[in-house]
């Protein structure tokens, strides 16, 4: 009688000691996903600016471009007479002819397209961004559940574990980013 006694303390001890060593490794690893999430924030912001600023050099580059182009456009238009014009008329639209054929096989001359190009790119890596602090804070609240509830709240506390802080952005970042062109 006294060995089935103590058959069942050392399993109950046995099943005491497995149940701890898995929840204190449940709390690790949604520890780690956490961390692993956060890093997923950085690179999504680090992603967002290299992008951003590349994105915005290119249609500025443009941009200037044009604008030179019309203001030429129209100074070489201001000393004309109206058989002048309609001949420079002519000329253009062959240039244009040539210039759409030519936007055509090289899209990137387009700035147009830069711009649908930028706005593509500023809505891909702000969902991009959205989605890594969504996924971050649903760690957090994994994690933290399991710091707050039994029996798994006893084993954080004799780990050390201790909770972390949701994803809230400050006052500069919920506004939106003001690009200037």
């Amino acid at each position: 009688m006294a060995g089935i006694i103590i058959g069942v303390v050392v399993g109950i001890v046995l099943i005491c000691i497995i149940a701890w060593i898995s929840m204190s490794n449940s709390i690790k690893v949604a520890g780690l996903k956490v961390d692993e999430a956060l890093s997923g924030i950085d690179v999504a912001l680090t992603k967002r600016y290299d992008t951003l600023t590349k994105m915005l050099d290119v249609v500025k580059a443009y941009r200037v471009h044009e604008r030179e182009t019309l203001i030429q456009l129209v100074q070489m238009r201001s000393g004309m007479s109206m058989a002048e014009r309609n001949e420079a008329n002519g000329r253009m639209d062959q240039l244009s002819g040539q210039i759409r054929i030519l936007a055509e096989n090289y899209p990137e001359l387009r700035s147009s397209q830069n711009f649908l190009e930028l706005q593509r790119t500023v809505a891909d890596v702000e969902e991009h961004l959205q989605a890594s602090r969504r996924l971050y804070n649903a760690n957090v609240t994994s994690y933290n559940t399991k710091l707050v509830t039994f029996p798994s709240s006893m084993v954080a506390g004799s780990i050390g574990a201790v909770p972390r802080e949701f994803f809230v952005a400050d006052e500069l970042h919920r506004q939106d980013v003001r690009m200037t062109f």
